[in-house]
């Protein structure tokens, strides 16, 4: 059986020390001043800012919290701040799943350097084999979909490389049922993979952000 293809993203899985993920994340805000949409699944970097005071979004203080956005950039992240992995509730609108576009949005972030995500190969290009876990490589910066809420992100399997700078290192293939490394070559039948954030703001040895 074929895999399917169906991008949603980073999907947090466990911790590297094999202990199952928590659920733990931080909240962080997207300010109306930025104009890209976000999903969950999404990687955000550090906006470089944060909450101003006088700040409320849906009844919650944001004075000094963190701002973030969209990580646009695909093959480097020293500003990596983490993954979304959900919002909190929008009062205005209960059907919001996502971070519409120029608005305020409280994000709860996986922050954790130690987490191990799930996400799909783009399988444009080239694809992932065996031998190709331990190397680096960029992710895709498709955008997601309103109607589901998840992001569109992907592995870029054609650039996996050994390069220091890229974001996401590979650990292993992601052992779901019926997922297999691809053999029908590139443009169709792509795999899961388990992976890290090689490259963040809260990984040791990086410049401030």
């Amino acid at each position: 059986m074929a895999n399917v293809t169906n991008p949603r993203g980073l999907e947090p899985r466990r911790h590297l020390n094999g202990s199952p993920y928590n659920g733990q994340n931080t909240e962080m805000l997207i300010p109306s001043s930025d104009a890209t949409a976000v999903y969950v699944g999404d990687i955000v970097k550090i906006a470089g800012a944060s909450g101003a005071a006088g700040t409320v979004v849906n009844g919650r203080d944001c004075e000094g919290m963190p701002t973030v956005a969209l990580a646009t950039a695909g093959t480097t992240g020293q500003d990596i701040a983490g993954v979304v992995v959900g919002f909190l509730t929008d009062v205005t609108d209960l059907s919001k799943k996502h971070r519409v576009a120029s608005t305020n949005r409280i994000a709860l972030v996986c922050t954790d350097p130690t987490v191990v995500y799930e996400i799909q190969e783009d399988a444009v290009g080239s694809v992932l084999s065996a031998t190709s876990v331990g190397l680096n490589a960029p992710y895709t910066t498709t955008a997601g979909s309103a109607t589901t809420g998840l992001s569109a992100m992907a592995l870029d399997s054609s650039a996996a490389a050994t390069t220091s700078t890229l974001p996401l290192k590979i650990i292993g293939l992601a052992k779901t049922t019926g997922n297999a490394w691809n053999t029908a070559g590139a443009g169709s039948d792509p795999a899961r993979v388990e992976v890290i954030l090689n490259t963040g703001a809260y990984l040791p040895n990086t410049a401030g952000v």
